[in-house]
């Protein structure tokens, strides 16, 4: 990431939040282009992932920036309509502060700098939102300064062999003069015109 510490969290934190708040009940069983979370573990993951990279700004490492991403399935709180929004404006909060960028955190149980961390929270907020808005029928518009951040993340990250089965899956090949979004989504391993209806 370039600049890094001029980049707000706050514009695609509330456009998660929006998303969300679009999200009916109905909906919450369904299928997204994460194959193994629903429409519910996808919310439960954001708002998991929220509470742990706001912490890591703050550096305020114990249980929620130890816990690896994989270690346990999404839980969505039951009052996951107020708390969502409340988590994601703290995040976005939390990355304002210029210590947040400098010096070394954890998330998800690995230690990395500040500034990187920034970068998976970026792009987790990106990608996800993209997910969210496919598996529930809503028009996604990413805040441009995070989704070229995200994309540039996604770009260094598919250059690095070791990526394998992490939490990015096999690229997914898409024409250079697709829109940035779309070639985002294949680098992060998710197919850019998938569907409910067209997922297996």
């Amino acid at each position: 990431m370039t600049d890094t510490t001029t980049l707000d969290l706050g514009p695609q934190a509330r456009i998660v939040a929006r998303l969300a708040e679009g999200v009916q009940d109905t909906r919450l069983a369904d299928r997204t282009p994460c194959p193994a979370y629903s429409v519910s573990d996808l919310l439960g993951h954001l708002a998991g992932l929220a509470v742990a990279f706001r912490d890591a700004a703050r550096k305020d490492l114990g249980p929620t920036t130890d816990t690896a991403p994989g270690a346990a399935a999404p839980s969505l709180p039951a009052d996951w309509r107020e708390e969502l929004p409340r988590v994601l404006g703290e995040l976005a909060e939390a990355w304002r502060d210029p210590a947040a960028w400098t010096g070394m955190t954890r998330a998800g149980g690995v230690d990395l700098p500040g500034e990187i961390a920034a970068a998976v929270a970026v792009d987790e907020l990106v990608i996800h939102g993209w997910d969210l808005a496919r598996a529930t029928g809503q028009e996604y518009t990413p805040d441009q300064a995070a989704l070229r951040a995200s994309h540039a993340f996604l770009l260094a990250a598919a250059e690095d062999e070791s990526r394998g089965g992490g939490i990015f899956g096999a690229v997914v090949p898409v024409p250079d003069d697709a829109p940035l979004l779309d070639r985002a989504v294949g680098l992060s391993g998710r197919h850019p015109g998938w569907t409910p209806s067209a997922s297996p």
